[in-house]
């Protein structure tokens, strides 16, 4: 249940919620729709930040930038961000293989509660990361509380490092496979 509109008290920005379930598919369409649409509205805008909900594929939404050519020829990937609990990561990388999906998707990885665990828990965790996606920037955080300029304009999204591990990525096969193994 989408709440983040509840949350904005008052703002410019335009805030699109999308409830339809799974974005590899028929949501992908609805995603593209939002994003043109905002486009043509001619309206200048800083950014478009799309949040899944937490335990989403990214690999969907990221092949969405670049399947159309009109979203690829005006938008720019700039980086996925993940936000991942030090607390309870463990038990999610054992329980959903869309929390691996998602770290080893990651450009930026938000290490978040790390006042919850004990020094040498949070390094087993930013190891047990690291063997998931040794390239991330790893940002260690309370209550997400990062700089934007460590998340934001960072170009750090690189489509020939995902085509050099997942030659398939921008494939129709690929789009709509669920059941990945990672790391």
């Amino acid at each position: 249940t989408g709440i983040d509109h509840d949350l904005v008290e008052s703002s410019d920005e335009v805030v699109m919620e999308m409830n339809n379930g799974c974005i590899c598919c028929t949501v992908r369409a609805d995603l593209i729709g939002i994003l043109s649409r905002a486009l043509a509205d001619g309206r200048p805008f800083d950014a478009v930040i799309v949040e899944t909900t937490g335990l989403a594929d990214p690999g969907p939404v990221v092949q969405t930038f670049f399947v159309d050519t009109t979203l690829s020829e005006k938008l720019r990937l700039d980086a996925v961000v993940t936000v991942v609990d030090a607390h309870h990561i463990e038990s999610q990388l054992e329980r959903a293989e869309e929390a691996g999906e998602q770290v080893a998707m990651a450009d930026i990885v938000i290490l978040n509660k790390t006042d919850l665990v004990t020094g040498a828990a949070l390094d087993r965790v930013e190891q047990r990361v690291r063997s998931l996606n040794p390239l991330a920037a790893i940002h260690r955080t309370r209550r997400c509380e990062v700089a934007l300029d460590a998340v934001l304009e960072r170009r750090a999204f690189d489509l020939d490092r995902v085509l050099a591990t997942e030659t398939d990525f921008l494939t129709s096969d690929h789009a709509h496979e669920h059941d990945r193994s990672i790391g």
